[in-house]
């Protein structure tokens, strides 16, 4: 998420109560979990396995629950909890707004572009020309759709991450982290009936120029897919999945999260996939392996019967 202008750190001291450490005239850009962060941005680290990946990352401060020591030009945040310190700067800089209206005021709808009766467009969406939204899709705050977009029935777009930070001391275990990311869609993207595309947490979920999404496909925070993808019914993708350009899922593939499919891959039905494939190759199993490989595997399971007949035999 990126604010709308520069924030200052001491500003931000004062919001959290935290202790600041470093330069207290340096400016905040936006908030970025760590594997999305940018220049600029401030990160928030609670584990000591990940302090030093966050004093080396781009980010211009760390909201961290305890001190250490900074490399030049990065500062410091320290709070007892990071995660709530979190949740507050979403509160602050990205708060949730009701909306009563089914096109918000804030909405930008491109010349030539049809919402058919029923649909909900948030705050802050911007669609571009000669799009075709639907009877009962719902867009999200904050979301981006290109130009000559399709969105079938009934499918949400920009919906929470499904994300939650574990306590185990806590009560209620589960912590909500609040999502103040968005879904970015490419030119001449079809997306079918009752799709849900979650936001990205910090970041964008994004779906690029030309990709095809068929009936019921769900797809995860912060997942990238690429240009001219396709798509088939009750694919399922979990968060951070990368998707490169003209892959093919076809129907009820699963995607086990953060992993990549390269370019060009082809996933047969009802595959799981459970580590990052190679580019243009064939897949198809639990775990997705090479097709060819698949093939012979099925080969020698079905000769099992007849090897054990011959063992049978050979042991009297």
């Amino acid at each position: 998420m990126q604010f709308e202008k520069p924030v200052a750190l001491a500003e931000l001291a004062v919001l959290l109560k935290a202790t600041l450490i470093g330069d207290a005239s340096a400016f905040a850009t936006g908030i970025n979990e760590i594997h999305k962060v940018q220049a600029g941005d401030l990160v928030f680290v609670d584990h000591p396995k990940y302090y030093d990946t966050c004093l080396r990352s781009a980010a211009v401060c760390i909201i961290i629950d305890k001190e250490v020591p900074i490399p030049a030009g990065k500062s410091l945040l320290v709070v007892a909890d990071p995660f709530a310190a979190y949740l507050t700067l979403v509160d602050k800089y990205r708060p949730f707004a009701p909306s009563l209206d089914s096109i918000s005021n804030t909405a930008a709808l491109g010349e030539g572009t049809v919402v058919m009766p029923g649909a909900y467009i948030g705050h802050h969406v911007t669609i571009g020309k000669n799009c075709i939204i639907h009877p009962q899709v719902t867009i999200l705050d904050h979301c981006h759709l290109g130009d000559d977009v399709i969105v079938q029935a009934g499918t949400v777009i920009g919906s929470d991450a499904f994300y939650y930070n574990r306590k185990t001391h806590l009560v209620h275990q589960y912590r909500k982290m609040k999502s103040c990311g968005r879904v970015y869609i490419g030119d001449s993207v079809e997306i079918g009936a009752s799709c849900t595309i979650d936001r990205g947490v910090t970041a964008d979920t994004t779906i690029g120029a030309g990709t095809k999404i068929d009936n019921q496909v769900h797809i995860g925070h912060d997942c990238v897919i690429g240009k001219n993808c396709l798509i088939a019914a009750q694919v399922g993708l979990a968060g951070a999945v990368t998707v490169e350009d003209e892959v093919i899922l076809w129907g009820q593939v699963g995607v086990n999260k953060t992993l990549t499919i390269g370019a060009g891959a082809i996933v047969f039905g009802q595959s799981g996939v459970v580590s990052s494939i190679e580019g243009k190759k064939t897949y198809w199993g639990t775990p997705a392996i090479d097709f060819s490989e698949k093939k012979r595997e099925l080969v020698w399971v079905k000769r099992i019967p007849s090897l054990w007949e011959k063992v049978k035999g050979l042991l009297g």
